[in-house]
């Protein structure tokens, strides 16, 4: 956990604004927690008091109070922003956020921009339509402000995207990580893109996936980074440190925990991902479990401490599949699969058979690729997880292509 004198704070000026306001979800759990104080309250009294909140809790409280949830400070009415989350994992929920809070994210994805080399004047492309999601609008509103060139591609054909690009002269490139590979195979002629922010897919941390999209890109600095909408822009990776995710400092206070128990984790071990907002007051989330599963490192970014995510986000604890006894997470899968620059796309099968999962590759190659590529794909697949997972190639262009996040696991 990240924990420090440097927290309480914003850690007691949270809480207090839940109760004063009152907010209807979170007051009533901090007064049964004990935590109705919140001027005498620790950082480890918190943690060790007030409950998780879960997505399912969430998730409830939006169906109870349609169609915004209880979970707010202010009424309705006083906020000008709303965003969806892309309900990967179930329902897309809808998201309030006040002036304050959606400014207090701006703040935070201009340390993510610092942190990747990006500085005014900088010419940010963003490919990606602008939907509901909150990453989007919060990293092309924060380029702006600091006072980079923000370049909006929504809506354009990844042709049209590419020639966009040269046109205006783009330094800085925002997308997923399977939509830059897209977009640097496609490119037809180098482009002045040298840094590439990615986020949305565990790949950007993936070295077989950022490497490839560096070799699509002429050699362009790869930077993942991750959030969600529930709260907010949460980590980069450090500037020396490629593969290490971390919390930018301030935004939240962090835990990383054991799933099935609860209990903090150390140094070096794998664990679930917890956060409260520390400075989303009006739509907070208060030690919210994640879903993500990271290892847990101790790190330092901009010359303040904070937590470190080795390897970036490692996978979904719900998107883990248990095949003859071995885990599987789509990240460490495509960290295996993206070894192959032969691979244009792929897709993983999933079926039950007699009571148990059992998971098929299908992979498209790129043209002129030799077909023996598909043995040497099966048998990484086997060195790397001690399981033997059949390979299949598929006609070129017959698998869906990304642009958001990529969806390869289909269950059949």
């Amino acid at each position: 956990m990240a924990e420090g004198a440097e927290f309480l704070p914003a850690l007691r000026a949270l809480l207090a604004r839940q109760l004063e306001a009152p907010n209807a979800f979170y007051a009533p759990r901090l007064r049964d927690a004990g935590l109705a104080e919140p001027g005498s309250v620790s950082v480890s009294d918190f943690v060790a008091r007030c409950p998780v909140t879960t997505k399912a809790e969430i998730a409830a409280d939006h169906a109870a109070h349609p169609p915004f949830g209880s979970n707010l400070t202010l009424p309705v009415a006083e906020y000008p922003r709303l965003c969806r989350t892309s309900g990967t994992t179930g329902e897309p929920i809808s998201w309030l956020d006040s002036a304050a809070d959606w400014e207090a994210m701006l703040d935070l994805w201009e340390a993510i921009f610092r942190a990747a080399g990006i500085a005014p004047g900088d010419r940010i492309y963003f490919a990606f339509s602008f939907g509901p999601f909150l990453g989007f609008w919060t990293a092309f509103e924060a380029a702006a402000r600091m006072g980079c060139m923000a370049l909006p591609g929504g809506g354009l054909s990844t042709a049209a995207r590419l020639a966009a690009m040269g046109d205006l002269g783009a330094t800085a490139l925002c997308c997923t990580p399977t939509y830059a590979l897209r977009l640097g195979e496609a490119k037809a002629a180098p482009l002045g893109v040298r840094t590439i922010v990615v986020a949305g897919e565990p790949g950007g941390s993936v070295p077989a996936v950022r490497e490839a999209i560096s070799r699509a890109w002429n050699g362009a600095r790869v930077i993942d980074h991750h959030g969600m909408t529930e709260v907010g822009p949460v980590s980069v990776e450090h500037p020396q440190i490629p593969g290490l995710l971390c919390a930018v400092p301030g935004g939240h206070l962090v835990e990383v925990v054991d799933p099935a128990t609860g209990e903090a984790v150390g140094e070096g071990a794998e664990g679930e991902l917890v956060l409260t907002t520390l400075r989303r007051h009006d739509h907070p989330l208060l030690r919210y479990r994640t879903g993500d599963l990271v290892r847990k490192r101790a790190a330092e970014l901009g010359g303040e401490a904070t937590v470190g995510f080795e390897g970036g986000i490692l996978g979904r604890i719900d998107d883990m599949v248990v095949v003859r006894g071995v885990n599987l997470y789509p990240a460490a899968v495509d960290a295996v699969v993206r070894r192959f620059d032969s691979v244009a796309e792929y897709q993983v099968a999933l079926t039950r058979e007699r009571a148990m999962d059992e998971v098929a590759l299908r992979v498209e190659l790129k043209p002129g690729a030799a077909s023996d590529s598909l043995d040497a794909i099966a048998s990484a697949l086997r060195e790397a997880f001690s399981l033997r997972i059949p390979v299949s190639g598929v006609p070129a262009d017959s698998l869906p292509r990304h642009e958001f996040k990529a969806r390869r696991w289909i269950r059949e």
